[in-house]
């Protein structure tokens, strides 16, 4: 059998590798990432670890940048998460702590609740939506793939609300106030 791995020369010094390490007490969140998250039910902080995701805070920079997938952790307190909507990538849901319901359909009418170290892969396109079940904050890694992963396909009912709350997206898709530069 041949070897057809391929061979690299490349090596790191302690300091270059450094620069790949993203250290959580370092991590800024932001509470405006998105369009639902300033909606009553859906407020939550991201933290983009790697690339900055589907997100829409221009004010958000992640420490390392993306390499063909982008990785957020989501922390929520009991009864919020994320509204529907869809992705033109695929997102993949891992609770760290707590009880996370990952729903999904036109309405959201289908549910599953994972448990710490549960993993669930939602294809391309589905209307999903997640929320604390629990009964403390909790913590869910997520992971949307591709370089360029687009941005956030909401329903119309929710850019209603997020209208009627003051808020739209700009030609970039980043959320702005009315009246206000980006948020």
């Amino acid at each position: 059998m041949v070897d057809t791995a391929p061979v690299t020369e490349l090596d790191f010094t302690v300091t270059e590798m450094e620069a790949q390490v993203a250290r959580f007490k370092h991590q800024k969140s932001s509470d405006k990432a998105f369009i639902d998250t300033r909606i009553p039910g859906h407020e939550r902080e991201i933290f983009s670890i790697i690339g900055n995701g589907v997100q829409e805070d221009a004010s958000m920079r992640p420490q390392i940048p993306a390499q063909d997938f982008h990785l957020a952790m989501i922390r929520a307190e009991p009864g919020k998460g994320a509204a529907l909507h869809s992705h033109l990538t695929q997102e993949v849901f891992m609770p760290l702590t707590g009880r996370w319901a990952i729903f999904w359909g036109p309405e959201g009418a289908k549910e599953l609740v994972l448990e710490p170290y549960d993993v669930i892969s939602l294809p391309v396109h589905v209307m999903r939506g997640f929320r604390n079940v629990g009964h403390e904050t909790a913590m869910m890694l997520a992971v949307v793939g591709g370089n360029d992963p687009g941005r956030v396909g909401w329903p119309a009912s929710m850019k209603a609300m997020a209208e009627a709350a003051g808020l739209t997206l700009d030609a970039e898709g980043n959320l702005v106030e009315r009246g206000a530069s980006s948020v």
